[in-house]
């Protein structure tokens, strides 16, 4: 039986641009290929005509014998049975998956984006208050300035891998199915270097440890992270560097903590002045000082807020308050006379000047009353 016309597989005039033979080689192959047409004999032997088809018109040699010898061109173990369909199937599969996996065999790009850098910086309260700009030393890694990047020495150039064609990936047909792994040769790089850079040894980069200026704000709290663009370890194959991420933390301070922007200080009062009332002078972060009232009676653990002299907002002029807990403070290292004033104070008083801890009392004495009845 004479085989069909392979214009008339494909559904294109003879005239037809490579263009036009790959959009119809498209439409049919997805038409009736097997995946979609299974236990379907007739899909699977038009898939096969189809692709014979394409895989002869789409090489331009071929196409010019079979425009001049029709199907005797390939006869005689020139082409026809048994031919290997694998090439103009990879066309498809480049149609169809080619941007999904990375562009396929065209134009593949061996530039490598640099990986990011961490750098921790430890700073004090006061820093984080004010602020600061600081200068770093970096480990990391450059372009090297004598291939500029493409590791290559001097003169001569990364050449197109002979084993991927520059794709950087082999494939294979199994039955219908392509299979696709890294190249070996050039590791999925797609380009070969015959002669490595003495300087960078290939690698197109070399370790460096480089000096930077960064600028902290004021405001900056424990686990901070400060981006620097572009500052990170340089790309492969010229491709664009990564960033520097800068991590901070603030240090202990003896004097205060701080949540967000309130800072909290423990102020210890003396007996007198807590059972008295008076005023003290307490630190404030900023480097200044402030007067604050202890009326009298104040308990431990009472505070006292200070309006607007916490830490600022970051990147803002607002602060946040600033709270006093005051800690009263008992007498110790007393003198004979001074144990003796006590006394006289607590027989005088009779309890009467400290309500919480008769009031405490006069509720467990009704428990255990309670519990005797």
């Amino acid at each position: 039986m004479d085989k069909q016309d392979f214009y008339e597989v494909l559904g294109v005039d003879r005239g037809a641009d490579a263009a036009t033979l790959k959009r119809a080689y498209r439409k049919l192959a997805m038409q009736y290929h097997p995946d979609r047409n299974p236990g379907d004999e007739a899909a699977e032997k038009q898939f096969k005509s189809v692709s014979e088809a394409y895989d002869v018109l789409k090489d331009s040699q071929k196409r010019a014998a079979y425009d001049r010898f029709g199907h005797a061109a390939f006869q005689n173990g020139g082409g026809g049975q048994g031919q290997d369909f694998s090439g103009s199937f990879s066309d498809i599969f480049d149609d169809l998956f080619g941007d999904f996996m990375g562009g396929g065999r065209r134009g593949r790009s061996t530039a490598q984006r640099g990986n990011d850098l961490r750098y921790n910086m430890e700073i004090t309260l006061e820093e984080a208050f004010t602020g600061k700009p600081a200068t770093i030393d970096v480990p990391t890694t450059v372009t090297c300035e004598v291939c500029d990047g493409t590791g290559a020495e001097p003169g001569t150039k990364p050449e197109t891998c002979p084993t991927c064609q520059g794709a950087g990936k082999i494939r294979t047909q199994q039955g219908f199915f392509m299979v696709e792994r890294t190249c070996v040769t050039c590791q999925g790089l797609g380009q070969i270097i015959k002669s490595p850079c003495r300087n960078c040894g290939g690698r197109g980069r070399i370790e460096r440890e480089r000096n930077l200026s960064v600028n902290i704000p004021a405001g900056v709290d424990d686990g901070t992270r400060i981006r620097l663009s572009g500052e990170g370890e340089a790309g492969a194959r010229g491709g664009p560097p990564g960033d520097l991420y800068i991590f901070l933390s603030v240090k202990p301070h003896h004097l205060f903590e701080r949540d967000g922007t309130q800072v909290y200080c423990r102020v210890p009062i003396s007996m007198t002045t807590a059972a008295l009332g008076g005023e003290v002078e307490v630190p404030t972060v900023d480097g200044g000082r402030a007067d604050v009232k202890i009326p009298a009676g104040t308990q431990s653990g009472r505070q006292f807020r200070l309006k607007s002299k916490g830490m600022p907002h970051l990147n803002g002029h607002a602060r946040g308050d600033m709270i006093l807990q005051a800690e009263v403070e008992t007498p110790v290292n007393l003198s004979r006379r001074q144990r003796e004033l006590l006394r006289e104070f607590d027989q005088e008083s009779g309890g009467k000047t400290s309500p919480a801890s008769e009031g405490f009392f006069a509720k467990v004495k009704d428990f255990f009353d309670d519990l005797t009845d």
